[in-house]
């Protein structure tokens, strides 16, 4: 059994038990979480979310790149969310990495170096600050008011506002 079939057979086992409004793809709460694609981060759980409160975007690092901004932009001009909460965490494979060491692998491995940025970094409040500061810069963007950046400490499951 793969992967995906495991998670086919827990969908069907769960029913229709999901708590939250579904009606709209307007969040309830007005916000877009940006947060990294790491399996630790449960992100309805810390926050204690319901289906339908708000949107979710994640990506390698969390970081705030052109295609956040896209989403960030339909989430807000079309969907009604007016606040962004951004949350990196420790331990984060991309502060592990080099911008063009791994750019230098994958061009090793396929023959084509990548155009996009890696976004590595070493200290994750550095990377925080640099990705609300994409956001309260975007011209893209209706609402960069109310942005805020956090750590999450993956062993503690506690939350630092970044400054």
């Amino acid at each position: 059994m793969t992967s995906i079939d495991v998670l086919l057979k827990r969908n069907q086992e769960l029913g229709d038990v999901t708590p939250g409004d579904r009606s709209s793809p307007r969040p309830s709460l007005h916000v877009t979480i940006l947060t990294c694609m790491d399996a630790r981060i449960r992100v309805f759980e810390i926050f204690g979310l319901i289906q339908g409160e708000a949107h979710i975007l994640r990506n390698a690092g969390g970081v705030v790149t052109d295609d956040m901004i896209r989403s960030l932009a339909l989430s807000q001009r079309k969907l009604g969310t007016r606040e962004v909460l951004i949350v990196q965490h420790t331990d984060c494979g991309l502060s592990m990495v080099t911008e063009d060491d791994f750019k230098d692998e994958l061009e090793a491995a396929s023959g084509l170096r990548p155009t996009w940025s890696v976004e590595a970094f070493r200290v994750v409040e550095d990377s925080v600050r640099r990705s609300v500061q994409r956001v309260r810069r975007s011209d893209f963007l209706a609402h960069t008011d109310n942005v805020r950046g956090f750590v999450y400490d993956v062993k503690t499951g506690r939350l630092s506002e970044v400054e």
